[in-house]
This record gives C-alpha cells, structure tokens and sequence, in this order.
C-alpha cells in the first residue's frame, strides 16, 4: 500500500505542469530532490492548515488560484480535453460551494476541517484518472442534472423572460421619466419677461418691475 502511494507520489512529481517545472528550478538551483522539496513544502501546508491563522484563505487560494490559472491557460490551448477538465472542476467547486455556505457555520468548528477540505480541493483538481471532479461529476452530478434538465430549463427559461421583461419595464420607465423631464425643461418653465413681480416703493414712488 505504502509503495503503491509512493509510486504515484512519484509519477506526479515526474508529470510536466506548471509546479512540477518549478520544483525543477528549485532543485537546479539548490541540489535537493524535488521530492524532498515537495514533501517540505507539503509538510509546511499541512501545520499551516492546522494549527496557522487565516487557513480558512490558505485553503481558498489554494482550491482557486492554480485551477484559475489552469483554467486560462486550457482557453488559450488549442486541446479541448483541458477545457473539459476544468470545466469539470469548476461545476464540482460551484455545488461544493453552495453545500458549504450551509455548512461551514458548523464545520469549521470540527478540528482539521480546513485540512480536510484542502485535501480534497487536491484530490479535485489533481492531474490523475482518479480525478475528484471528474469522479463527481460523472457519478453524481451529471445523473441528477439529466433527471431534472427538463424541469431545470424550464426554471432557467421562466427567470430569463421575468428578468427581462422587468429590465424592459424598467428602460421604458426610465425613458418616459426622462422624457416628462425634457419637457418641463424645455417648455414648462415661464421666461423671466412674463414673470410679475409685486409693486416695490421707492422714494415714495410706486415702481412696476418688468
């Protein structure tokens, strides 16, 4: 089991992606394996994660800035396999994010919760066949989305017209304000020659302003 774990541990390492090429230059530069490096670093994470302040934002960025960047290197690739990997991801991320805006509340109270969702973020975005997301999406995603598309589009499509026609009210609204507008402004108010003023004494004589 242990050596199984150390192999893919391995085959990973050896994999060409943008951390194994950077763990390359630190080993180039240092003379330390990269798999020592690696397992420091992981190590690091790992008592950051569980006992570190802020690892609630450590483990954010990690489940969001390197499938980011991922994510728009796969748009500029020519490949559509890496689109549909992290398209992939991102569908998984979205509904985990949902179920965790109801749960955190309770979790993060659990010790090593942070730890425990960082790994799985990994286990999600992790270049192998065993891929979180992809295991997910096709065993519990994507049946329920295909049980209920029926019923789903047809919600889609009923808030698509509601917001639309509400952004038409809204611009016909604003249109005929700004036209009652332009016409107080433009014929509505008197010129200063037809205003009439009340009669003022001046040196005991009656004075009409015109």
């Amino acid at each position: 089991m242990f050596a199984q774990l150390h192999n893919r541990y391995e085959a990973l390492l050896n994999k060409n992606n943008f951390v194994t090429d950077l763990l390359a230059t630190v080993e180039e530069k240092t003379g330390i394996k990269k798999k020592y490096i690696a397992s420091g670093v992981l190590s690091l994470i790992s008592l950051y994660l569980l006992f570190g302040y802020g690892a609630s934002l450590l483990c954010n960025l990690i489940g969001f800035v390197y499938p980011a960047y991922l994510s728009i290197k796969a748009i500029e690739s020519k490949k559509k396999e890496d689109d549909t990997q992290w398209l992939t991801y991102w569908v998984v991320y979205g509904f985990f994010s949902i179920a965790e805006a109801f749960s955190d509340i309770f979790l993060s109270w659990f010790p090593f919760y942070y730890a425990g969702k960082c790994l799985f973020l990994v286990w999600c975005m992790a270049p192998v066949t065993w891929n979180g997301s992809a295991i997910l999406y096709y065993r519990v995603v994507r049946p329920v989305f295909l049980r209920h598309q029926a019923t789903l589009d047809s919600v889609v499509n009923n808030l698509s017209d509601k917001a639309k026609n509400m952004a038409d009210t809204v611009t016909k609204e604003g249109e005929a304000q700004t036209h009652k507008l332009d016409l107080y402004c433009g014929n509505d108010i008197p010129s200063a020659r037809h205003l009439s003023f009340p009669p003022q004494h001046s040196r005991g004589k009656l004075i009409l302003l015109a």
